[in-house]
């Protein structure tokens, strides 16, 4: 996540989402895997939807308080730190390894994720919300890895006791890659149950969950209502 992207459809897409699975009454809690902005493409720029009041009905609460935050000109992840938006525990701190030798950065993300972890326990479901998703092998020891999420840093928070829910954005990668990478996951957590969602307008992203045995009805039961209702015409399940 960067700050330039807030409010704009990705948000109104994950947040839609999030908004629905509060209502399961589990605990929730954000974790932005926040980055510094960049300057090079156009991302972020996805906003028209604000202005566009055939959005609304997804959800007229969230369509109102995002096209708000554009309005006046807030986008900071901060600004969606709101319990009008969503009843949650967030995790902000920024995730920044340039500049820092390469040596060193796996020290001080391994110290950045144990402070997310610290300030996430207790959280019933956790959302991880990195740049682009899983990590990949050509980005691991590189600048660019602060953009992506690490298995074992998801696989923390479920040995912590939650269910876990992350980011993927969708590359030039066929429905099968990202689906066989979370059933990887899914294998190496004794008894998690998995489960995704694609949402489909503008890029194409994936919400993927590992479920803990406790929480899967719940959550499932939820995503069923869901794609009965407005929201089936921007997500579907994978």
């Amino acid at each position: 996540m960067q700050n330039r992207y807030t409010a704009d459809i990705g948000d109104y897409g994950k947040l839609g989402l999030l908004r629905c699975l509060e209502k399961t009454g589990l605990k929730i809690g954000v974790n932005w895997y926040l980055t510094p902005d960049e300057g090079h493409n156009e991302d972020g720029r996805f906003i028209q939807y604000a202005h566009d009041e055939a959005y609304q009905p997804y959800d007229p609460p969230l369509w109102r308080a995002l096209a708000q935050i554009l309005e006046n000109g807030q986008r900071r992840v901060t600004a969606l730190e709101s319990p009008r938006i969503l009843k949650a525990t967030f995790f902000g701190e920024l995730l920044d390894c340039s500049g820092v030798p390469a040596s060193l950065r796996p020290d001080l993300r391994t110290a950045w994720h144990r402070r997310a972890l610290k300030a996430l326990r207790g959280c019933q479901l956790v959302f991880a919300d990195p740049d682009n998703g899983l990590m990949v092998p050509s980005a691991l020891h590189s600048k660019r890895s602060d953009k992506y999420v690490l298995p074992e840093e998801l696989f923390a928070f479920y040995r912590q006791g939650a269910s876990v829910l992350y980011y993927q954005h969708k590359a030039r990668r066929s429905d099968d890659f990202y689906l066989d990478q979370h059933r990887r996951l899914v294998q190496a957590l004794p008894k998690a149950q998995g489960l995704g969602l694609k949402f489909t307008h503008t890029s194409l992203r994936y919400y993927w969950f590992l479920l803990q045995p406790e929480h899967a009805e719940r959550v499932r039961r939820c995503v069923d209502q869901m794609l009965t209702e407005r929201w089936s015409e921007l997500f579907q399940l994978c």
